[in-house]
């Protein structure tokens, strides 16, 4: 039912491309990170939740019709419907039924409920594509309760010492489950430009996430004492910086789960924080959605389906320009 070409992944019944990476006439688009949802396309098809956000990301000229998870549509006899991947808010899985045949393809997805997100929930399908970024047994991520607590520990420790605390992570999907988990209590919270505008097209889409002060340009150094500020890991290093001082920094990546990633970036601590499923959320996935074949799109591609392979499925690796949770990626 699907194939890959130069463009991307292509479902011929259809005449439809998931997520392609050159500008084609019809695009189902499963969230609107970059390395997903790309300037070009004629039409595209998205959840109701990344109305805002494709049209601040792509411009408000693009051509774009919503769809509510579960709601079906038909187009050339196969049977289109979006499903929750709980990877950032409007992120879906795009189910294909045609002629009885199943495919469900997943984009990127985690399995923990992060509190903004629609959780994710496993479609049975005859065949799943996957993404495996976090494909190894040493990616296991503790609860984001735990995560939390020591990241808003390490915001109160910075605070006694009047210290600004400046957290890194992507601007889109990350920012946001880090705001919704902060201790408010614990002193004032600002957004850099790049979070504060992606807050507004969320809002703009039913997104309703606890209230931060943008950073604007001449702002008293006063304002962030004990205070903690959300930006992009883009603005690490930059001159935007110093008006914090004195700081420290942390970043929340997955990669953080690798002993020297810490200091590869120059941040002063990091909280293993990912948007992608671990080891243990990939294989509860796959087994969920009873697929025999499993087509796998960017991370740990081989060695995971080599694995796959020995559990019985047919696994094969699709070459695609995702990337995931990149470790050298500024923000997606």
């Amino acid at each position: 039912m699907i194939t890959l070409d130069d463009k991307g992944i292509y479902c011929p019944p259809a005449g439809i491309y998931i997520d392609p990476w050159k500008p084609v006439t019809r695009a189902i688009i499963t969230h609107a990170h970059a390395d997903h949802a790309r300037w070009g396309m004629k039409h595209y098809l998205a959840h109701e939740q990344s109305n805002q956000i494709l049209k601040y990301r792509l411009g408000n000229q693009i051509q774009l019709e919503t769809l509510a998870y579960g709601k079906d549509i038909s187009v050339n006899g196969v049977k289109i419907s979006l499903h929750p991947a709980g990877h950032i808010p409007g992120s879906a899985q795009v189910r294909l039924e045609y002629k009885g045949e199943i495919t469900v393809i997943s984009g990127d997805y985690k399995t923990e409920s992060d509190g903004i997100s629609t959780p994710f929930a496993p479609v049975p399908c005859h065949t799943f594509v996957s993404e495996c970024t976090f494909g190894l047994p040493v990616y296991r991520w503790e609860s984001q309760e735990t995560i939390f607590r020591d990241l808003n520990q390490w915001w109160a420790n910075n605070g006694k010492e009047n210290r600004c605390s400046v957290v890194f992570a992507y601007s889109l999907g990350k920012a946001q489950r880090i705001l919704r988990h902060l201790d408010m209590g614990l002193g004032p919270v600002f957004a850099h430009g790049a979070i504060w505008n992606t807050n507004e097209a969320l809002a703009a889409d039913g997104i309703i996430l606890p209230p931060v002060e943008k950073v604007t340009p001449k702002m008293p150094k006063s304002s962030f004492v004990n205070a903690l500020v959300l930006a992009p890991p883009s603005a690490a290093g930059s001159p935007w910086m110093k008006q914090f001082s004195p700081y420290r920094t942390a970043i929340c990546s997955g990669w953080m789960n690798i002993r020297g990633a810490r200091r590869r970036r120059a941040v002063d601590n990091g909280f293993v924080l990912s948007d992608h499923a671990d080891w243990t959320g990939l294989n509860q996935a796959i087994e969920g959605t009873g697929a025999s074949t499993i087509l796998l799109t960017h991370g740990f591609k081989d060695v995971f389906a080599r694995y796959l392979q020995e559990r019985g499925l047919n696994a094969r690796v699709l070459e695609t320009l995702f990337q995931g949770e990149s470790p050298d990626s500024e923000d997606t």
